[in-house]
């Protein structure tokens, strides 16, 4: 008798896991307690696999084998509660899909940062030759491309959820790109459960495989000693000199040799050169440069690669200039880390458009650079009272908007030739939009109104 897998969820994810499970020959069933898109819903009645769509039967979930739950659905639902309570194992895309490739995993996890650093790393090795498919949080289900596709390298960007389920998964380079609290209603509020979820990343590997981090970044630098890591160590800072992994000085970026050599430097460049610009973007490069060197790709792709990355949608995106005024799309920076960086990255003037769904958001580390960039604030939400709180003192003008179309209107008339419009709303965008794609798309729409 056939193993019978359970997967809750029926997205990206669930449906990839689900069409792995089958063709390795288990019994399958597809659970979601929302409602289930027309596309996924067309795969699995086309392949054959068994599901329902806006409810979770407990008959047809409980007698599992075995049970995939989709990232976002946490412990604390309802269904999941009673999988626990009979014991059922639970486990990740992650961890279930990796069961049945051979392929080596670059895995990149962090509170900021990850998604950039993922999609530079995928860039240096598609123009390195190698055959990579990218997954996780980002592209394609991962455990689709393993039943579909043959790459010999998976690059798989990770969130905390992803990582909570994963057992044996063992990538050969993992990357911690920094950790801030986020998530934290996930993890009954205790930031070191948070810390625990990014540090399994590095939890199976061995001393042939390799941990990149950031030296920079106190959180991870303070929790280091809590975990065993077998694995090689290759630092990131812009502050202090490294004898491996890469560092920052007088802005000249240096990646060091696989092989930890004081002052030797295999690739050296100023990060002025770099695509992306700002320090935070020089973590995302370094890091991504580290798992190149790491695999041993050439120096100069890695140079290349540096230089000619396009940034992901929806993260310090440029759109358009407009009467001399550039307008830039981050409406990823759904925290205020993110937007921190944002602000940090400015150059020019800075009219800001922010606001959202806050999520227990405290601005104060934001204020030194609102005080230093921002002239005009544009409130973008349904409530803006905590930035008005935060912020109101400190700049001449602050508008409230409700739409994105309003928000970029009120921002042109009240920047100049030389000013940057940037939408960076440090909070959830849930109140107007329905994602924080659905926000950016709107505002660049409405940029190329104007």
């Amino acid at each position: 008798m056939s193993k019978r897998i359970v997967i809750l969820g029926a997205g990206e994810s669930g449906t990839g896991c689900a069409v792995l499970a089958q063709k390795q020959g288990f019994d399958v069933f597809v659970s979601d307690a929302g409602i289930i898109k027309d596309k996924y819903t067309q795969e699995l009645s086309a392949a054959g696999i068994a599901f329902e769509s806006g409810a979770h039967t407990a008959d047809l979930i409980l007698n599992a084998d075995e049970i995939i739950k989709s990232p976002g659905i946490p412990d604390k639902a309802e269904m999941v509660k009673k999988v626990i309570e009979k014991g059922i194992p639970i486990i990740s895309e992650i961890e279930f899909a990796n069961r049945y490739t051979t392929a080596k995993h670059i895995a990149i996890t962090g509170t900021n940062g990850k998604t950039t650093t993922t999609m530079l790393c995928y860039h240096i090795l598609k123009k390195a030759g190698f055959n990579v498919g990218l997954g996780g949080n980002v592209g394609k289900s991962y455990a689709r491309q393993v039943a579909e596709d043959h790459y010999d390298y998976y690059v798989l960007e990770l969130s905390s959820f992803q990582l909570d389920n994963t057992y044996h998964f063992k990538p050969h380079v993992s990357i911690l790109c920094n950790i801030t609290p986020d998530h934290l209603d996930r993890y009954n509020y205790d930031l070191k459960l948070y810390i625990n979820s990014k540090f399994r990343i590095c939890m199976n590997q061995s001393e042939e495989d390799y941990f990149i981090y950031c030296a920079d970044d106190p959180i991870t630098k303070e929790h280091m000693k809590d975990y065993k890591i077998l694995a090689q160590l290759r630092p990131f800072s812009f502050y202090t000199e490294q004898t491996s992994g890469a560092y920052v000085h007088e802005k000249q970026f240096n990646l060091l040799y696989n092989l930890p050599k004081t002052s030797n430097q295999l690739l050296t460049m100023f990060i002025n050169d770099f695509a992306l610009k700002g320090i935070h973007n020089s973590y995302n490069s370094m890091a991504a440069a580290i798992a190149a060197n790491v695999l041993n790709i050439n120096k100069d792709v890695i140079r290349e690669s540096l230089i000619d990355f396009q940034n992901v949608e929806h993260r310090l995106e440029y759109v358009a200039t407009v009467g001399g005024v550039d307008f830039i799309n981050d409406s990823k920076a759904t925290n205020v880390n993110s937007t921190w960086y944002a602000l940090e990255s400015m150059d020019k003037p800075v009219v800001w458009i922010v606001g959202g769904v806050d999520k227990g958001n405290d601005y104060t580390a934001l204020l030194p650079l609102v005080k230093e960039k921002v002239k005009v604030i544009v409130c973008l939400g349904v409530d803006n009272h905590k930035i008005h709180e935060a912020f109101g003192k400190h700049v001449d003008i602050m508008l409230n908007t409700s739409s994105a179309d309003e928000a970029v209107l009120v921002a042109k008339r009240f920047s100049e030739k030389g000013d940057v419009v940037l939408l960076s709303p440090a909070c959830a965008s849930f109140d107007l939009f329905a994602n924080y794609e659905d926000r950016g798309w709107q505002f660049k729409a409405a940029v190329k109104q104007l």
